[in-house]
This record gives structure tokens, C-alpha cells and sequence, in this order.
């Protein structure tokens, strides 16, 4: 347990590498393209940090500065995942979470129930969440077991059937995303997808940044795209001109350079899926697993990344929108294009489509996590993360998987959850049914 506490305790950009070169070894690659593979993978997620660090340092502030500029009376603020992770690793329920996530792994390969072969530890914490919060709602333990147990199994299906998007339409041969917010909000914008196509002439819309950029030229560039949703945000936030043209240099860096940082990720990922597939295809032949990975791999393409920008003001619109919401977006802006990254794959590119399943996402997200801010702040408080104030987070603390685990061991918010737990178990059996049609 200290060894696995003190691997956690490296961060993701050591443990990631570390468990690709022990997996490159494991797959016969030898130590020097295995540890060329790890250290080309740390560098790619060092690269996102950083990008992720100019969105969080500068754009951040700048939602803060228009939130409070217009009043608008969000009081509770989303630590992101950088706040909720370290609550999930700190829990009682933290080193059992891990090995029973890799046990449910483990036990659904051999059964054939998943064809994903996780390697994403790190995004364990998703799980572990799950079981943290059902733990300080319930305090019961065995609850929170339970919690883990069916999350986990629940994203490696997700993985199995987001798979052929993941191959298709972003071109990773061999990968899946068993994601706990990466995937999760895929099912919803499946049905909206297959409503968006019974609507005549709606149907027919299709704008993407690739035909932005062929209508309206050097205008239409993801570059100019992320420069003028800077300028439009720092003006709104009240920034002087100097400042709201450096947050539009900044945005349009981000548009550069996430594409090219997850290029050195796929760099060094590549050898070791291939190894790690043509070992497999070989012991048993006749059928397909994916690697299970981080949705990180989503944001290198352009699509998600116009959408990421897109959806950071209008994140803050839907927080305003919904009533009696107090749960400021802040944290998890940065990371915003996880949550509709699947999305866009399934909606093809297009960015109408997937503006319209993303609202529908944020809004579930931001109510669920309105609701989840006291069982939050008590698991905060019970971790030592806080001592004071209240806290939200967007990813898992408005996932409905968490809420719904979490509703139906305590029966607190009734309502909400035969809404949403409605919705979405219809949006899962409806994915589920697309899925073995093929039309995913």
C-alpha cells in the first residue's frame, strides 16, 4: 500500500511514463524504446499541463472577473479536478479503490464483458471518487465499494462502445477512453444526435472549423478563432485593452498548441498499442481489445479544441440559466473540452451539433453538481482539503453516474434523481442499442 501511495504521490506526468516503460517491457520492446516511449509520453502530458496552466492562470481569472462584474451571484466555487482528485486519493476508501477498479478490469476481460485493457491508472480517481462520496454521504463502507465496483464497470463498457469513434473519427487505431468524464456525457449527445437527424433542414447544418475556416479564409483559422473568443472574454470580463489583447494572444496559443503537444503523447504511445495489440491478436485470435487511455488524446484534434474555447463562456451562461444554481464554473474551465470531446466525434466534426449536446451536458453537469455541494464539502472537510467555505466540482461532482450511486443509497434529492436517472438510463439503453447497430 506505501509503495502504491508513494507511485500516486508522483503525479501523472511521472506515473503515466513509469507505467508505459514497465508495459513496454512487459510487451518485449526493449528498455530503450520503452523508456524513449515513457519519456515522450511525459513530455507530451508536461505540454498539456502547461497549456491547460495558460487557460487556468488566464482565462480562469477572466470567467471569475465577468461572473463578479455582472453580479451574477455564483457563490460556490468548482475546485475542478485538480481540487476534487486530491479529495479522492486522500479518502479512507483510496488504496482498496484502486486494485478493485483493476480487479473489475481484470475479471470482465476474462469473462468477455470488456475489450478494453485499461492502463489509465491514474483516472482511477473517477472511481474512487464514486465510492468517497457515497462514503461520506452514507458512511458506509461496503456502500462505497459497491459504488466503485459499478463505475468502474460501467466506463469499461462505455469504452467498448465509444471505441469505433475513437478509431474512426480520431483516427487511434487500437484505443478507447474508459474516462470518467470523458465518456460518461457520450450517451446523451447519442440521442441528441439521432434526434437532431428526424429534424428537417436542421439536420442538414453542418459547421466545423475546417469549413469556417474554407468560407471566411485567414478568418475562419483555429488561431483567429481562439484570438476572438479571447478578446470577447476579457472585454466582458472588464479587462484594460492591453490585457484583453494578451488573453486573445493567449487563446490562440492554445489553439496551436494543444494539437502539437498531443502529438508527442501519440508519439510514444503508438509503439506500445501496436505491441500491445499484436500480442493480443495473437493469444486470442479472432478478437479486438483496445488500450484504455486519457481523454488528453481527444484534444489534439482541431474540432475539440474550437469547442473547448467555445464552451467556456457559454459554460458560464448555462451556470446563470439554471435556477438556483450557486456553483461558480472556474476549475474544470480549462478542461472543458473533455466533457464534449466524445461528442464531437459522434456528432462528426460538427460543431452545431455538438454545441447543442453540450449544453444539454454542461446544464445536467452544473445541476448535479449544485446539488452534490454539501456531501462535496463534507468529503473536502473529512480529507483535510478545506477547513472552511463550501466547494463544487464539475468533473465527477456533476456526473450523474456518481449522483445516481450516490441518490440511491441515500434517497436525499428524489426528484432529481428519477429525471436524471431517467434520462439517463434511457440515453445508455438507446447508445447501447446504436451501438450493436453499428450506427456509433
Amino acid at each position: 500500500m506505501q509503495i502504491l501511495q508513494y507511485i500516486l504521490d508522483l503525479g501523472l506526468t511521472v506515473m503515466l511514463p513509469l507505467v508505459i516503460f514497465i508495459l513496454g517491457i512487459c510487451l518485449k520492446q526493449g528498455i530503450g524504446k520503452s523508456l524513449r516511449s515513457g519519456i515522450t509520453i511525459g513530455v507530451g502530458f508536461v505540454g498539456i499541463n502547461l497549456v491547460i496552466g495558460l487557460l487556468t492562470d488566464n482565462l480562469g481569472p477572466a470567467a471569475q472577473e465577468m461572473a463578479d462584474r455582472f453580479n451574477l451571484g455564483l457563490s460556490v466555487v468548482d475546485v475542478g479536478w485538480p481540487g476534487a482528485s486530491p479529495m479522492a486519493w486522500s479518502s479512507t476508501i483510496a488504496m482498496v479503490a484502486i486494485p478493485v477498479a483493476i480487479l473489475v478490469n481484470v475479471l470482465m476481460l476474462v469473462t468477455k464483458m470488456t475489450r478494453v485493457v485499461n492502463v489509465d491508472i491514474w483516472n482511477i480517481w473517477h472511481m474512487t471518487f464514486t465510492g468517497a462520496i457515497i462514503l461520506a454521504a452514507t458512511g458506509n463502507f461496503w456502500f462505497a465499494i459497491i459504488g466503485v465496483v459499478v463505475h468502474s464497470a460501467f466506463v469499461y463498457k462505455l469504452g467498448d462502445w465509444f471505441a469505433p469513434t475513437v478509431n474512426k473519427h480520431f483516427g487511434l487505431e487500437g484505443i478507447a477512453i474508459p474516462h470518467g468524464s470523458g465518456t460518461w456525457s457520450a450517451p446523451f449527445a447519442v440521442v441528441i444526435d439521432a434526434i437532431i437527424d428526424k429534424i428537417p433542414g436542421v439536420k442538414k447544418v453542418n459547421i466545423n472549423s475546417s469549413k469556417i475556416e474554407e468560407r471566411f479564409g485567414v478568418v475562419g483559422e483555429p488561431v483567429i478563432i481562439g484570438a476572438v473568443l479571447g478578446i470577447v472574454i476579457g472585454f466582458l470580463a472588464g479587462y484594460p485593452v492591453s490585457d484583453v489583447l494578451q488573453l486573445g494572444i493567449q487563446m490562440a496559443a492554445v489553439m496551436v498548441l494543444m494539437p502539437t503537444v498531443v502529438k508527442f503523447i501519440m508519439e510514444g504511445l503508438m509503439p506500445i498499442a501496436e505491441a500491445a495489440q499484436a500480442i493480443l491478436d495473437k493469444r486470442f485470435q479472432g478478437q479486438q481489445y483496445y488500450i484504455g487511455l486519457d481523454p488528453a488524446l481527444l484534444l489534439g484534434n482541431s474540432q475539440v479544441v474550437a469547442a473547448s474555447l467555445i464552451f467556456v463562456p457559454l459554460t458560464l451562461v448555462i451556470a446563470i440559466l439554471i435556477p438556483g444554481n450557486q456553483v461558480l464554473p472556474f476549475g474544470d474551465l480549462a478542461t472543458i473540452g473533455f466533457f464534449v470531446s466524445m461528442a464531437v466525434g459522434i456528432h462528426k466534426g460538427n460543431l452545431f451539433r455538438t454545441v447543442i449536446s453540450g449544453a444539454f451536458i454542461m446544464s445536467i453537469t452544473i445541476w448535479i453538481a449544485n446539488m452534490m455541494v454539501g456531501v462535496h464539502t463534507k468529503l473536502a472537510t473529512d480529507t483535510g482539503n478545506i477547513s472552511s467555505g463550501q466547494v463544487a466540482s464539475l468533473d465527477q461532482g456533476g456526473a450523474p453516474i456518481t449522483f445516481i450511486l450516490k441518490e440511491l443509497f441515500q434517497l436525499q434529492n428524489l426528484v432529481p434523481l428519477l429525471i436524471i436517472g431517467g434520462i439517463y438510463v434511457f440515453s445508455i439503453i438507446f447508445t447501447y442499442v446504436q451501438f450493436k447497430r453499428e450506427k456509433i
